[in-house]
Order: structure tokens, then sequence, then C-alpha cells
């Protein structure tokens, strides 16, 4: 095994040779497009790698035929393959212990990573991730694998641009070409790949992110043809056209995806937070949550693994409003208890399904209370699908395309984007997380999107306050202040008790032209008594206590219990230092810098 400053040579080293032998590799954007190219093959051969590897484990224990998709089958083939995926939460329990003996830290995700460690990734974050996700799904849990696949095609990108030093906005670009590349190659669609990436990944959309993320997707979904992947259209035909006004339903519709979004993320958490109460060790829980999801299964195969199967004969098929409304019931438990229990993966398919469920059982309701409004059921369906999607994934444009490339209808396009739009206002509004950002929530981080607030970690109150701070006892009366802080000596003193606690801020001027009694203890005037900072704080914290303050001057104590006094900080120094900083992140997002 090399040592980490072995490793560091030698990426030098490769660096060196590669420029001396590529000399385009010293023009910084054509460089950052070749290692694009680069992360969207290796992206499109392991997408493809881990699909199979899930679609072989689903042929060897639940006996589905080559081509064919477990939630597709009408029946399991016997009783007991409702016992896989409680085996398979036994092997995922027996890897919580295995990771908890090691003592590995929570694994970071791609957003995380862009968020706050400048695209930063652990290739043991990496493999451990894929390698649940597919035990999850392979097994029968009703979960996703598309957080596996932007897991490996980000954590590969990442070290990539560490071995050729790149710089942090560069290697946060070449993060989100490997999450683009791994969803172009799971849906073959690079325009939902790229994105993605833009969208969720990177957090923005810019002209120099373009040429990479395009060319990490489309290399990505000619690779993962290449080696034999499914491709994801839907097949849409004798489609009626649209009128005006049936954009009204349909925004409804996407209103009530919104909503159905919100009630799904609150659902996982509910189900999570019971599982906690039950004080069932964590590694446990997996294989509870795997005998209920087998048992849904026993009602219909359709609540297993990801729903690739069941989405495509949802559309192929007419089933009737109490059938359609059922399997969305059923599909959600199994889905929620999955993620709830610990099952690794995620929402994205899962969304997918449930949104054309609800497309359809909206159509249905909408036959029954306005015939007139002629919804057709298989445009609900792609506009319930897309607008569910957006509320749980984030990014409208993603799922936009998602629905252009997989029906290759034109005309959906238009609906479909009010739709989401509407969506996603709706959960922005009056719930502002997506399902990944929710989880970040939930751990205490405020991450809301993977705009790059990791240069907000450094910029902390310690660094940022002063220690020449004056103090004098609070029990010191305003005629002796008067005299031992004369007019224009300072401008603020701190008043402490004995043994330096905090008691308040004293403003010289202030105190000065009080008409009070001299003989008033200053403790009396002292202002800002119940407002602190702490050096731990972040700039985005301490600006939130300076408002609710309504302060332009602050105490920095040792912590919020012994309040013992280290310093002082000022609102226009927090703010001058906060643009200083948010100007330099945005040269280099530009390439200024």
């Amino acid at each position: 095994m090399l040592s980490r400053n072995h490793s560091e040579v030698y990426a030098r080293r490769l660096r060196a040779v590669l420029i001396r032998s590529v000399p385009l590799l010293e023009a910084r954007g054509i460089a950052v497009v070749i290692l694009a190219g680069v992360v969207g093959v290796m992206a499109g051969i392991l997408v493809t790698a881990m699909s199979q590897i899930v679609q072989d484990l689903h042929g060897l224990l639940f006996g589905v035929q080559p081509g064919g998709r477990l939630s597709g089958m009408f029946s399991l083939a016997n009783p007991m393959q409702a016992l896989i995926p409680a085996i398979g939460g036994i092997l995922l329990g027996l890897t919580v212990i295995w990771l908890r003996l090691r003592k590995f830290r929570t694994p970071i995700d791609p957003i995380e990573a862009n968020a706050l460690y400048g695209g930063r990734m652990s290739l043991t974050d990496t493999f451990i991730i894929a390698g649940q996700t597919m035990i999850s799904s392979g097994f029968g849990a009703s979960v996703g694998l598309e957080a596996g696949y932007t897991q490996v095609g980000s954590g590969l990108a990442s070290r990539l641009a560490r071995i050729f030093q790149l710089r942090r906005n560069d290697v946060r670009i070449l993060v989100g070409c490997g999450a683009a590349g791994a969803i172009a190659a799971a849906f073959d669609a690079p325009l939902t790949g790229a994105f993605y990436g833009f969208e969720l990944v990177i957090g923005i959309y810019s002209v120099a992110n373009v040429a990479p993320v395009m060319t990490a997707a489309i290399s990505a979904s000619l690779t993962a043809e290449m080696f034999g992947g499914v491709p994801f259209p839907l097949e849409l035909s004798g489609l009626p056209a649209l009128t005006a006004s049936q954009y009204v339903p349909f925004l409804l519709l996407g209103l009530l995806g919104g909503a159905a979004s919100i009630a799904i993320m609150q659902l996982v958490t509910l189900i999570e937070r019971g599982f906690a109460r039950l004080s069932i060790d964590a590694s446990l829980r997996p294989v509870i949550g795997g005998v209920i999801v087998g048992l849904l299964g026993l009602i219909t195969p359709q609540v297993l693994s990801s729903g690739h199967g069941a989405l495509h004969r949802e559309f192929a098929m007419n089933y009737g409003l109490a059938v359609v409304a059922s399997v969305f019931v059923l599909k959600l438990a199994a889905s929620a208890i999955s993620l709830g229990s610990g099952f690794r993966g995620g929402l994205f398919f899962a969304s997918l399904f449930l949104g054309a469920l609800l497309g359809k059982a909206f159509a249905g309701v909408m036959t029954l209370v306005s015939p007139a409004t002629g919804i057709d059921p298989a445009v609900a369906a792609v506009v319930g699908m897309t607008s569910l999607a957006v509320g749980v994934v984030g990014g409208p444009l993603t799922m936009t395309f998602l629905a252009l490339e997989s029906t290759r209808d034109l005309t959906l396009t238009g609906v479909v984007l009010a739709a989401s739009i509407m969506s996603a206002i709706l959960v922005r509004e009056t719930f502002g997380y997506s399902f990944s950002t929710w989880r970040f929530h939930l751990r205490g981080e405020t991450i809301r999107s993977a705009h790059d607030v990791g240069w907000m970690r450094s910029l902390t109150v310690g660094s940022m306050m002063r220690k020449d701070i004056k103090t004098i006892d609070a029990s010191t009366t305003l005629a002796t202040f008067r005299m031992q802080v004369p007019l224009g000596s300072a401008q603020r003193v701190i008043a402490v008790d004995p043994g330096d606690h905090y008691v308040g801020v004293l403003i010289v001027a202030e105190l000065h032209s009080d008409r009070s009694d001299g003989e008033m203890a200053v403790r009396d005037l002292a202002k800002y008594q119940d407002a602190v900072l702490v050096p731990s704080m972040n700039v985005q914290a301490a600006a939130e206590t300076f408002q609710r303050a309504g302060a332009e001057e602050l105490a920095v104590v040792e912590d919020f219990t012994d309040r013992i006094v280290l310093g002082l900080l000022t609102e226009g120094h927090l703010m001058r230092r906060y643009a200083e900083e948010l100007d330099k992140a945005r040269r280099d997002l530009s390439g200024e810098g």
C-alpha cells in the first residue's frame, strides 16, 4: 500500500507525463472536457455493470427471465421468495456492523461533496454506497439504484480530478459530470443526465459548464448502449392533441404531485423515527423492513425493487382506478419502509412510478367528476410522473427532459414543464427541501442545494473577531464608568461579572449622554444581554444572530453556558469579510481567479 506522500508524488508525475505527451492538456478548459469524456465512459461502464449485477440477482433469487423485470411480474413464483428481502436485510445489517467496527463516518454523496468539500469524495464511501445499493435493490427492497449510480460516477470523477490536481471549481464540475454521465447511462437520456448534473450536483448552469457536462452525458449514454444497457423509452402512441383548456387540470396535477412529494418525504422520516423509537439496533432494522416489504411483495411484485417493469406495465395496461390507487398505496408503503428501516438507495425511480400512478388516478377521478375535460390517462401519467419526481428529486428541467427523451413526444414538453414548475414552486415555498437535502437537514446540516458553501465553514466568528477588547465590571457605577472610560477613548466596552462572564455591551457615547443617576450600575444600561456569538459559528449563523438582535456589535463568548468573554465582532466587519469571500468564490466559479 502506497503512503499518501508516495501517492501524491505519483499523481504529480503522471500529470506531468500526460501534459508533455498531450499538449492540449495545458489548456485548462480543454483538459476538463477531455477528462469529462473519460468520466462519462467510466460512468457508462459502471452503470451498465451495476444494473446487470442486480438483474442477475433478480434472476437467481426470484427466477426473473432474461429481459424481464422483477416489478413487472404478476406474482411471485414461490411464496418463500417473500423472505428474500429479509435476507438482503441481514446482509445489509452485517455491513452496518462491519462499518461500525471500522468506525467509518457517514458516507458523503455528490451533492454534499460539492456543497461543502469542494467536490472531494472518498472512493471508500463510493464502494460502500454502491455495494449497499446493489444488495438492497438486488434482494428486492423497494429502492432505486440511481443513488449508487451517481455515487460511483461522481466518486471516480472526484478521484480523477484530484490526480490531475484540478482547481476546486473544476473538481466540482467533474463531480457533476460523473453524476450526469451516470443518469444519462441509466436512462439513455443525455439531456436528462446533463441537467441532473447542472441542477442538482453542480448547482448552477453556465456556458463554461456546458461542454464538459454534455460531453460526459453523451459519452456515458453511448457507452451504455455499446455495452448492452437497457434504454428507458415509454411507448406512447395515439396521444390526443392538448388544448389550452386542459392546462388548468394539469397544473392542478402538478400541485398535487408537489404535495404528494412532501408527504412522501415526511412519511419516510416518520417511519425512520418509528424504527428508532423501537430501540432496535440499526443492524436489525433492515431485516424487519425486509420482512414487511416481502409480505407486500406477495400482494403484488410491483412494489419490489426500483419499479422499472411496473412502470412500463402501467403505461401498457389500462387498469381501473381502484387498482391504480391500491398499487400506489402499496408502493408508497414499501419504499418508505425500505428507506426508513435502513436499506440503501433512493426515491428517484420510485417517485417516477408513484407519480405515474398518481397521474392515472387523477385522470380517473377527472373522468368521473368532469368528463368534458377529456384528460388522457397516458398524458396524465407522464405529467404526474415528472411532477412528483420534481418534488422528491428536485430539478424541473431534469424531469422535463426525461419526459421528452423517454416519450420522444415534443407536444408533451410544454404541459410537463408547466406542471413541473408548479410542483417545484409549491415544494420550495412550503417545504424547502428535496429528498437529498431533507436528509441532510435531519442530520443537522443546512445544505439546500449543491451551491458551494464550504468556504463559509472556514469563515467563522473565531477567525473574524477582535480580541483586543475593553471590559469593565458590571457593578461599576455610571459616574465611575465615565471617569474610567472618557468619551472618545473607545466606542464600546463589554460589561462582565467576576470571572469574565458576559453581562452586556456598553455603548460609550450612549452612557456619557445618559441622564440617569450617576450611582446606577452600568449593568442596567448594558445592551444585547441575551445575544452572543460563539467562535464556531459560521458567517451565515452569525449574520442571522445580528439580524435577530438588531445589533451592530456582539460579544463572542466561549460557550453559551458559562459565557466567558473572548472577543467582539461588529456586523460591518462580518459583512465586509463575507462580501470579500463571496466575490472570491464567484471569481473562481467564472474562471477569473
